[in-house]
């Protein structure tokens, strides 16, 4: 096997979950950067990572990284690099760029010289001076930062959030690799209580439930690399075997839902049947301010109406005042949630013991955390 290197990217401000998730799954010499966590592996690494990472946005393989001051310094490194290691002679190679606070600050030419780099190194290899591109998607990049070329391509395809089962959306809905974070950094562990009250198309309790089964989340999709030549099919075979194999299929966590929306609702219920975790949860059509917190030591996330995207800010504002009232009165409970809103705290009565900036999507959020008492160990 090779020494290869990644990078799984993310979103900013979710480094750290990613960077845990890296680590448990065995992969070495990890780093860290923003929106970036860099550790090697080998090719059994690309289905290995793919299948099994929930907050990340994407897998590259790192070809080359090198210093670039001119064009033909550009040119010339990347000519270098063992593109013929991986991409055929039918290969259907595409390159996007991104340059910032760099002497190359032209995108479209840096990425012109790329491609044209890498025909040279395949002319080389193969002895033609024609490329059909008929063959395997390759999606290559050049990113320039700070005079610094990284060369990349993506093992993912359609990005990890894409995980297969939700068929259908209602409006503004959360990615699914965003919905796995929250629930990383909160307290949940798979044997307390989960609720959601705004779940909207269930995305986060859809998440919940596939952790606390251990269902890794892109078991059920392709990846773009599945279609390379020089990666065995017996090695994702493999890495899909183990992942079902892992499946905790006797475990059935306590996780409820509910919307206001009955659409939504029915939307939601048919998503946790694709995703092979409906009888773990309890889906209802119910305002919040009707929810009934079940036993005690449970732990809430959710992902309400943001004001500036849905719904009228009054209607909004309501909606967190009546979240202060339901789990301000049980103390052993845990509550999270995501928002814009800037009086958060003052509508829901109560400072959060946590806040951490996050964004979802474009929109900059901070996730409200409230920390209930911790439940009695076990004897």
């Amino acid at each position: 096997m090779s020494h290869l290197k990644f990078i799984a990217t993310t979103t900013f401000g979710l480094e750290a979950t990613v960077k845990r998730e890296v680590q448990r799954l065995g992969f070495e010499n990890i780093t860290v950067y923003d929106g970036a966590v860099y550790f090697d592996g080998d090719e059994t690494t690309i289905p290995k990572a793919n299948i099994n990472l929930r907050s990340s946005d994407r897998v590259l393989l790192i070809i080359g990284q090198f210093k670039a001051f001119s064009f033909d310094e550009l040119f010339e490194k990347t000519k270098a690099l063992n593109w013929q290691d991986w991409i055929p002679k039918d290969g259907n190679f595409i390159v996007t760029g991104k340059s910032i606070k760099s002497q190359l600050y032209s995108v479209p030419d840096c990425q012109s010289i790329v491609e044209k780099a890498i025909i040279e190194n395949l002319k080389k290899k193969y002895k033609i001076n024609w490329f059909e591109k008929t063959g395997a998607k390759y999606k290559i990049q050049v990113s320039i930062l700070k005079n610094e070329a990284t060369l990349t391509i993506d093992t993912t395809g359609d990005a990890l959030h894409k995980r297969g089962y939700r068929s259908s959306a209602v409006i503004a809905p959360l990615k699914e690799t965003l919905a796995s974070a929250l629930i990383e950094l909160s307290f949940w562990k798979k044997d307390r209580v989960f609720l959601d009250p705004t779940c909207g198309s269930g995305t986060i309790p859809i998440e919940a439930a596939m952790i606390a089964k251990n269902i890794a989340p892109g078991i059920s999709r392709r990846f773009i690399s599945e279609n390379w030549g020089n990666i065995p099919k017996e090695v994702w075979k493999d890495a899909k075997i183990k992942a079902y194999s892992e499946i905790d299929i006797n475990f059935k966590p306590e996780i409820y839902a509910s919307d206001i929306d009955p659409k939504a609702i029915e939307i939601a219920k048919h998503n946790a049947v694709n995703a092979g975790v409906d009888d773990c949860i309890l889906f209802e059509t119910k305002a919040l301010k009707e929810i009934s917190l079940k036993n005690d030591y449970g732990v809430c996330i959710c992902n309400p109406p943001y004001a500036e995207r849905m719904g009228e800010l009054k209607d909004v504002e309501n909606l967190y005042k009546d979240m202060g009232k339901i789990f301000r009165k049980n103390k052993t409970w845990s509550f999270y949630t995501i928002t814009s809103h800037e009086n958060f705290e003052k509508l829901y009565g109560k400072k959060a013991d946590k806040k951490r900036k996050l964004f979802n999507g474009n929109v900059k959020i901070d996730y409200y955390q409230y920390f209930g008492a911790k439940p009695p160990k076990s004897n």
